[in-house]
Parts: C-alpha cells; sequence; structure tokens
C-alpha cells in the first residue's frame, strides 16, 4: 500500500527530455463536470508516459469506453448522474476487465472510501490533492501497487473498524481462527507499519533493514495469517488491536 509522499518520482524523468517511452499509461477519464476534465486532461497530457484515451460523463458511459477502449487506468468521480461512480465499480469489477481504478473525488463520506475498496478500487484521491502525488498515484496504480495516503487510510481503517464494533471479530480476520502460528515483535511491527500505508522502503528505512528483508517478513506474515495482501493485513490489524500500537 503507497502512502502519499513528495519524493520524486524518477519515472518523471522522462518528461525533462521531451522523449516518448515506448509503453504510455492509457488513461480515461470519468467525472462529470465538463470543465474539471478538461483541466484534468492538459495537466496529465503533460506527462510523456500518459496518453489520456477518453472522457465519460457518467457511469453508464464509463462502462461502455472501459469496455472499448481498455485503458490501464480509469480516473473515477464517485458522484455523477444516472449510474453513479460506486455502481460503475461494482459493476467494473465483477466483469473481466484488467483496467485498475483510481477513485478521484471532492467527497469525504468515508462510507463511500470503505464500499470503493471493498469494490477492488486500486487507490483514491482527494481532489485537492498536489497534481504530483496524482501524476505518481496513477504511475504506482499501473506498477500493481495500492495508494490510499495516510489520511484516507487511516479513515478506512476506522470506518471498517466502527463498522464492527461491537461484534466479535469476524472468521475471516480472527486471530485465533486466521493466526496459524505466532508473529514474532519484528512481525507485529511490521504489521502495524503496513496498517498505517507504510510502502516497503519505508518500513525498511524506519526499522533500519533492508527492503528484501521486510518482503521476507511480509511473505512469513501472509503465511501465518493466511491474508493475500496488505490490505487484509490492515483488515487483521484492526480486528486484533495492532493498528493504534505506537511506533517508535
Amino acid at each position: 500500500m503507497t502512502n502519499e509522499s513528495s519524493t520524486p518520482d524518477p519515472s518523471s524523468e522522462s518528461n525533462l527530455t521531451g522523449a516518448r517511452p515506448a509503453r504510455r499509461i492509457r488513461i480515461l477519464i470519468a467525472d462529470d463536470h465538463t470543465i474539471f476534465r478538461d483541466g484534468l486532461r492538459r495537466l496529465l497530457d503533460l506527462q510523456a508516459d500518459f496518453e489520456i484515451v477518453g472522457e465519460a460523463k457518467d457511469g453508464r458511459e464509463t462502462m461502455e469506453m472501459v469496455d472499448r477502449l481498455k485503458p490501464d487506468v480509469l480516473l473515477l468521480d464517485i458522484r455523477m448522474p444516472g449510474i453513479d461512480g460506486l455502481s460503475a465499480l461494482q459493476r467494473l469489477s465483477a466483469s473481466s476487465t484488467e483496467t485498475k481504478v483510481i477513485i478521484l473525488t471532492a467527497s469525504d463520506d468515508k462510507n463511500e472510501f470503505v464500499q470503493a475498496v471493498k469494490y477492488g478500487c486500486s487507490g483514491i484521491v482527494l481532489k485537492h490533492t498536489a497534481t504530483d502525488l496524482l501524476i505518481k498515484s496513477i504511475r504506482k496504480v499501473y506498477e500493481g501497487e495500492i495508494w490510499l495516503d495516510t489520511h484516507t487510510t487511516a479513515a478506512v481503517m476506522r470506518q471498517f473498524a466502527m463498522q464492527s464494533s461491537g461484534a466479535a471479530p469476524t472468521p475471516a480476520y480472527s486471530k485465533q481462527t486466521r493466526e496459524r502460528s505466532p508473529l514474532s515483535n519484528r512481525e507485529r511491527e511490521i504489521v502495524v507499519l503496513v496498517a498505517q500505508g507504510y510502502k516497503n522502503k519505508e518500513i525498511a528505512d524506519k526499522m533500519f533493514i533492508s527492503e528484501q528483508t521486510v518482503k521476507n517478513h511480509l511473505h512469513n506474515i501472509f503465511d501465518k495469517l493466511g491474508v493475500s495482501d496488505r490490505l487484509e493485513l490492515a483488515l487483521y490489524a484492526v480486528h486484533n488491536g495492532l493498528y493504534e500500537k505506537p511506533i517508535e
């Protein structure tokens, strides 16, 4: 899971030379505000490795264009007329599309964020986010990472916890049913950092270990807990009281 950072992205170096990369990221923009779509397109068109393949103004048009154009990344607004963004995302997640979806929204509704995560979005970016972070999120999601900034990650995790408060942990994340063998103290520290949105390199720097060591630990953690990805791991942390553990 990626958290927001202003660290320069080496993939932006191609913009300095003006050279077009051999393979550009094909992007579809879906938003019902024409002025916003036009401004966003102009910004993204400045990136040498981006190609805007189309614009959609509602959910129905979005699904049709995803099917026809097969973009690499869809920038999807949640609130659109007719079929809204969440409904479109839900239908797309049930299809065979390989398009990765970034929710690009002005909404601050945490329930909508949770639903978007459940429906399989690859990232959530707020519209007031700095342009360089939006550009970075597109590249990271295209490469297969999950992009949730620190604020959004915390909000989503808290909302999951609130929705499950007052009830016993579900079997999917219960410590008793999922933990095949005890986690070491080092592994528990890594679980907390993953839940807080840190990337492997940032975890490595924070814990003074190599990035490969972090990857090795994560492999062991996934196996011990029976989880398949970082989001499941974050949910495990919420259900087992690890998420709020302070990290020195």
